[in-house]
C-alpha cells in the first residue's frame, strides 16, 4: 500500500495543465488539430458502467463522423478498486468516466490524474458550452476549475416517488373517476380508501388482505414517499440556516401519520423485515392495495398482476399507478416527491497522460452536440429512426427489439449502451434525447408523470454538503445517522402517539449530544461555499 501510494504520488507531480505548455496541453504530437480533423485516432477510455467493445452501428457512426475509435478497457470486478489501482499505478486511460461528485473523483482531481478542460472547452467545445450553460458553473471544483463533462445533467420534470395504489380496486371502491384525472388525494382520503379497502376485501382468493406494505430493505423508497407528502426538504431551511431535516416541525407529523396506518392495522406488520424480493413477490399475489415507492420499483409486481389478470382486457387496470398524496396544510405545488439533481449521476474526464486533448474534447463536444445525442439514444438515422416531418421517428422494429429484449437490443444497436455526455429532457423538435427511457412510456408511467411531474426539484444544492471522509465530523455524521435510522423504526412501530413523541425527544437529545449542531455547521459552511463557486 504504502509503494501504490508513493507511485500515486510521484505521477502526480507533474501533471499537464490544459493551457499550459506541455504536449498534452497543445494536442500532443498533433498540435491544434483543425476542427474538422477526422483523421484515425484511437482513444482509450474507462467506463465505469460497461465494457461493450466499441463495434456495433453507433460506435461505428460515431467514428466515422469524427475519427476516432475508442478502445473501451473492460471494468472487471470492482469498478471502484479498478479506478483506485489505476490512480495508484498511474496506468491511466485517455478518458475516465465514474461517479460525479464521489471520493474517487475528488482523489483523481486533487492528486492531478485528470486535467481542467475550461480552455479546451473555450477554444473547441462550442456544442459543450451551448448544450450545457450554466451546468458548468455548478460542476467546478473548488479552485474554480471544471475537470468533468456530467451526465444525465439539467432538471428533468419527471416522477420519482409516489403512493402507489391498484386502479381496478379503486374503481371498486369507488373512487373511478379519480383514477386518471390528475388529481391529488388529501392524507384522510387516502386513509379512508385503506379501510375501505379492509372493510371490502377481508381476504382475496383466500389470502387475509393487507391495505398497505412497505420495503424494508429500500428505506429510500419509504422515506422518499412519506416525506414527499410532507413537503420535506433535503434541509429545514430556517432564519437563513440549514438544518438536519429532522428539526423540521413537519418531520414528526410525518412520522405520526405513519404511525396511525400501523396501529390501526393499515400497514403490513412485517414491513420493516420486508426484503426486496419477498416484496416484490407479496404485491404481486394480488392481495394489497397500496404501497409507497418510487415507480420503476413495482415493475416486477405490476407483471405478475398483469400475467394473472382473469380478464385479458382489464389487465392493465391490475396493476399499481402512482398517486399524490397531500399532507394536511401542504398544497399540491408544496410536496416534494421529486427529488433529481440537475447535475447528473457521472462525470467524464481527460486523463493527465492523453497524448491529444485537443482532439479527446473535440470528440466529445461532438458527443454533447444535439447530432451527437440522437446518435447515441437514437441509433443511426436510416437504420433505426427517420427524420419526417422536422421530427424524430423512430422505427418500430427498434421498439419492438428493445421491448423483447432491452440489453440485447441496446448490445447489438449501440442505442443507449454509453451515455458519456447525455442530457434530460428534449430535443428542439420535441422528442427526448432518452427514446428508450423516455419515449417508450407505458399506461403506468404516462399516469405518474400526469400525477407526480409537478413534483420534481433540484437537490443539487444540498447534495453532498458533509464533511470530508475521515475528519472527526464525518465520525459524528455517521453517529447521528444511524441514530435517526434506529429510531425511525422505533417511531413508525410506536405503541401509541405519546410513546411516539418520547421516543422523537429522545432522539432530538442523542443526535445533539453526539455533534449535530457541529454538523450543521459545516453543512452551513460548505452550502455557502457552493453558492459563490456557483455565482
Amino acid at each position: 500500500m504504502m509503494i501504490l501510494a508513493l507511485l500515486a504520488g510521484c505521477g502526480s507531480g507533474n501533471a499537464p495543465s490544459a493551457g499550459g505548455n506541455s504536449p498534452a496541453a497543445n494536442g500532443g504530437t498533433n498540435g491544434e488539430a483543425p476542427a474538422d480533423d477526422k483523421s484515425p485516432i484511437t482513444l482509450t477510455l474507462f467506463d465505469q458502467n460497461t465494457g461493450d467493445p466499441f463495434t456495433n452501428p453507433v460506435a461505428k457512426a460515431i467514428t466515422e463522423k469524427t475519427g476516432v475509435t475508442v478502445e473501451i478497457q473492460q471494468p472487471t470486478g470492482n469498478p471502484a478498486e479498478k479506478l483506485n489501482l489505476m490512480l495508484a499505478s498511474n496506468d491511466l486511460p485517455d478518458i475516465v468516466l465514474m461517479s460525479r461528485g464521489s471520493d474517487i473523483m475528488n482523489k483523481y482531481i486533487s492528486s492531478g490524474a485528470v486535467i481542467p478542460l475550461d480552455d479546451l472547452i473555450e477554444k473547441y467545445g462550442p456544442n459543450i458550452k451551448k448544450m450545457y450553460g450554466d451546468t458548468l458553473k455548478k460542476t467546478r471544483s473548488s479552485d474554480g476549475k471544471n475537470y468533468y463533462l456530467a451526465n444525465w445533467y439539467g432538471l428533468e420534470q419527471y416522477p420519482v416517488f409516489g403512493f402507489l395504489m391498484r386502479m381496478d380496486l379503486m374503481k371498486e371502491l369507488g373512487v373511478g373517476d379519480k383514477v386518471n384525472n390528475g388529481e391529488p388525494f388529501t392524507a384522510e382520503e387516502f386513509e379512508n380508501l385503506l379501510k375501505a379497502f379492509k372493510e371490502k376485501y377481508p381476504t382475496i382468493d383466500g389470502k387475509e388482505t393487507i391495505p398497505m406494505t412497505l420495503n424494508g430493505e429500500n428505506m429510500s423508497g419509504v422515506t422518499g414517499t412519506f416525506k414527499g407528502m410532507f413537503g420535506i426538504m433535503p434541509f429545514y431551511e430556517k432564519d437563513g440556516k440549514l438544518l438536519k431535516d429532522i428539526r423540521d416541525p413537519r418531520y414528526l407529523d410525518m412520522m405520526k401519520y405513519m404511525n396511525s396506518l400501523y396501529r390501526q392495522g393499515l400497514l403490513d406488520k412485517e414491513w420493516v423485515t420486508m426484503k426486496t424480493k419477498q416484496y416484490e413477490q407479496k404485491l404481486g399475489a394480488g392481495n394489497i392495495f397500496a404501497t409507497a415507492d418510487a415507480g420503476w420499483n413495482v415493475g416486477t409486481s405490476n407483471g405478475l398482476l398483469k400475467a394473472d389478470a382473469p380478464d385479458p382486457a382489464k389487465a392493465e387496470e391490475r396493476q399499481f399507478y402512482q398517486y399524490k398524496v397531500l399532507a394536511p396544510g401542504v398544497g399540491p405545488d408544496q410536496t416534494s416527491y421529486g427529488p433529481k439533481s440537475s447535475l447528473g449521476w457521472d462525470g467524464i474526464t481527460i486523463s493527465k497522460t492523453n497524448k491529444d486533448p485537443v482532439r479527446t474534447i473535440k470528440f466529445l463536444d461532438f458527443l454533447a452536440s444535439e447530432e451527437g445525442q440522437y446518435m447515441m439514444m437514437w441509433g443511426v438515422e436510416g437504420e433505426h429512426w427517420d427524420m419526417k416531418d422536422g421530427k424524430h421517428v423512430p422505427r418500430q422494429e427498434v421498439l419492438d427489439a428493445f421491448k423483447k429484449d432491452w440489453a440485447e437490443a441496446s448490445r447489438t444497436t449501440g442505442i443507449r449502451k454509453w451515455t458519456w455526455t447525455i442530457k434530460n429532457g428534449p430535443g428542439s423538435d420535441g422528442t427526448p434525447y432518452d427514446l428508450i427511457g423516455r419515449g417508450m412510456t407505458d399506461p403506468t408511467t404516462d399516469l405518474a408523470i400526469k400525477n407526480l411531474a409537478d413534483t420534481s426539484f433540484d437537490t443539487a444544492p444540498y447534495d453532498s454538503l458533509g464533511p470530508a471522509g475521515g475528519t472527526p465530523e464525518a465520525i459524528m455524521e455517521t453517529k447521528v445517522n444511524e441514530t435517526i435510522n434506529e429510531f425511525f423504526l422505533k417511531m413508525a412501530l410506536a405503541p401509541s402517539e405519546q410513546e411516539l413523541v418520547t421516543l422523537y425527544d429522545t432522539m432530538m437529545k442523542q443526535v445533539d449530544a453526539a455533534g449535530l449542531p457541529k454538523l450543521e455547521e459545516v453543512y452551513n459552511k460548505n452550502y455557502e461555499e457552493r453558492m459563490k463557486l456557483w455565482e
